[in-house]
């Protein structure tokens, strides 16, 4: 059943839909924080803000990620936290200059629905692959963060799903807490009051040139892809009375970062998979953001950086049962495309994204649902 969202709501099924999408941001934000210096404290509250401010301008539970090209490429090849900054930066004016002249919802109007419905389906596959890889990751069944731990969790989804007397996400999410405190009892020892602040240098010209080439500019097709137009595609679908448009979450996107990357938070988007993850756990209005970003301002203030244990250490295998969950929501949203023609450019739009990227996945999915129309068009 899908639903309207005109006001916010604050119950325990929206604040366990708000725990939807930390299968993503758990891991990336640990990453960036242990690899390359990010201060943990105002990566954290800036993403509550964030959080807050999203949930009160969509009024649905639009998802505040870290931006995952620049994560990944951040963490991967080890760039500073004044490079990560400068990425996000210089990809936010790029698409704010997309949003301004129109590119970006022309975009939107000339792609195929077949073609979304592709790259809907292929975040879908890549989020579900990425989840069983968490669960499987530590290869042992009877560890707190084992084979064991993820079916477990996944078996209260599911019992908790059926019966829908307790909200699933807070359940998973305290067993989650349980087993990080079996498995690394000093991080609550290690927990300190306050938060350091330091506001980042961005004066050096060299640390712009990488953050740009190496992570800013490759995360503009994504977040063009992903955290604009499927977001809004996935926001028609769930829901329809309140859909948002193509420009408004560029914009959003774009303003975020702006505000945000120069003191010191994370560069951040929308995102498809985490509006998914939110809704199949319970979040129905803006209120499950809200609830979200209040608790990661409280934290920030109150822990800062002493919380980074706890984000290292938390169960992979319970974040990756909350991303395989969100990607089966994100994927059963494509079971309306039926006819041949529209079928097939799905999957072949699925097919591009998950043998390259999502990005050119979507742009090779865009030609071929173009020449598909053409050729059925002229089909007797």
């Amino acid at each position: 059943m899908r639903t309207t969202a005109t006001s916010l709501r604050f119950n325990r099924e929206e604040a366990s839909g708000s725990l939807g999408d930390l299968g993503t941001f758990v891991p990336l934000l640990a990453g960036m924080v242990n690899q390359c210096g990010m201060q943990l404290g105002p990566a954290l509250f800036c993403a509550g803000a964030m959080n807050v401010v999203s949930g009160l301008l969509f009024r649905i539970p639009m998802p505040v990620q870290p931006m995952k090209v620049i994560a990944a490429v951040a963490i991967a090849e080890g760039l500073n936290e004044a490079q990560i900054l400068a990425a996000g930066i210089s990809a936010s004016a790029v698409l704010l200059l997309a949003a301004v002249t129109g590119l970006i919802p022309w975009l939107n109007r000339t792609a195929p629905k077949s073609v979304i419905r592709g790259l809907q389906l292929a975040l879908g596959l890549k989020l579900l692959i990425e989840g069983l890889r968490m669960i499987g990751k530590s290869g042992a069944w009877f560890e707190a963060d084992g084979i064991g731990m993820g079916v477990l969790a996944a078996l209260v989804v599911v019992g908790l799903s059926l019966t829908r007397r307790f909200p699933a996400a807070l359940a998973v999410f305290a067993l989650g807490f349980i087993a990080l405190i079996f498995k690394s009892p000093a991080f609550l020892e290690q927990l300190r009051f306050g938060m350091e602040w330091k506001l980042p240098v961005l004066a050096d010209i060299h640390d712009w040139e990488i953050g740009f080439w190496r992570a800013g500019l490759p995360q503009v097709p994504l977040t063009v892809a992903n955290s604009v137009i499927a977001v809004c595609a996935l926001s028609g679908d769930l829901f329809p009375e309140r859909p948002v448009g193509t420009r408004r979450v560029a914009f959003s996107v774009a303003l975020m970062n702006l505000v945000c990357c120069p003191l010191g938070g994370m560069p951040m988007c929308h995102g498809a998979g985490g509006l998914a993850a939110q809704y199949r756990f319970g979040a129905r209005t803006g209120g499950s953001v809200v609830i979200l970003g209040a608790a990661k301002i409280a934290l920030a203030l109150l822990f800062g950086s002493s919380l980074l244990l706890g984000l290292q250490q938390y169960p992979q295998s319970v974040l990756g049962v909350l991303l395989a969950f969100g990607a089966w929501e994100l994927a059963r949203v494509c079971r309306d495309q039926t006819s041949r023609m529209n079928l097939s450019v799905m999957i072949l739009t699925a097919a591009a994204c998950l043998a390259t990227d999502m990005a050119v996945g979507f742009f090779l999915g865009w030609a071929i649902g173009l020449l598909a129309r053409r050729v059925f068009s002229k089909s007797p």
